[in-house]
C-alpha cells in the first residue's frame, strides 16, 4: 500500500487545494493530510483566518483524504516516517530550490519520494485574503 503526505495550512479551503489533494489521492493509496496548527502558523509570521479546528475539520471531510493530523512543526521527513508515508506531495514553488535539493536526497535515504505538484494559477489563501481586506476597505 502506498501511504502519501502533504501538509498546509488551508486557511479559507480554495479549488487550489482541492486540486493538491485530489491529484495526491490519485498517485496514493492512502492520504494523509497534515494540517498546521495555530501556532506553527504564528511561527511562519501569519495568521490563520479560520481556527485550526475548522481547518482541519474542513480537510478532514474533504473525499480525497484519508486522514488529516495537525502539523505542529516543519519536521515534514519525521512525520513521513511516523505515518509510514513513502510519498511526500508539495507544490512546485519549491521545486529545484537549493534548501528542497537537499531535503531530497534526506528523503531518498530514507525510501520516500517527493512529488511536486503545479500551484493552480491565480489563486491563493493570501489573494483571497487580500480582495476580502480590499472589498471591506472599500465599504469603509
Amino acid at each position: 500500500m502506498i501511504i502519501g503526505y502533504t501538509t498546509g495550512v488551508y486557511d479559507l479551503f480554495h479549488i487550489g487545494h482541492l486540486n493538491l489533494l485530489k491529484n495526491a489521492k490519485g498517485m496514493c493509496d492512502k492520504l494523509i493530510v497534515g494540517v498546521t496548527v495555530d501556532d506553527l502558523v504564528t511561527y511562519k509570521g501569519k495568521r490563520a483566518f479560520i481556527p485550526f479546528e475548522d481547518r482541519i475539520e474542513i480537510v478532514r471531510s474533504c473525499k480525497y483524504v484519508d486522514a488529516a493530523v495537525p502539523q505542529y512543526d516543519m519536521d515534514k521527513l519525521t512525520a513521513c516516517k511516523k505515518l509510514g508515508a513513502s510519498v511526500l506531495f508539495v507544490g512546485d514553488d519549491w521545486y529545484a530550490t537549493e534548501k528542497w535539493q537537499e531535503f531530497e536526497k534526506e528523503f531518498e535515504k530514507e525510501g520516500i519520494k517527493i512529488i511536486y505538484f503545479p500551484y493552480t494559477k491565480g489563486i491563493s489563501s493570501t489573494k483571497i485574503n487580500q480582495a476580502l481586506n480590499d472589498a471591506r476597505n472599500k465599504e469603509d
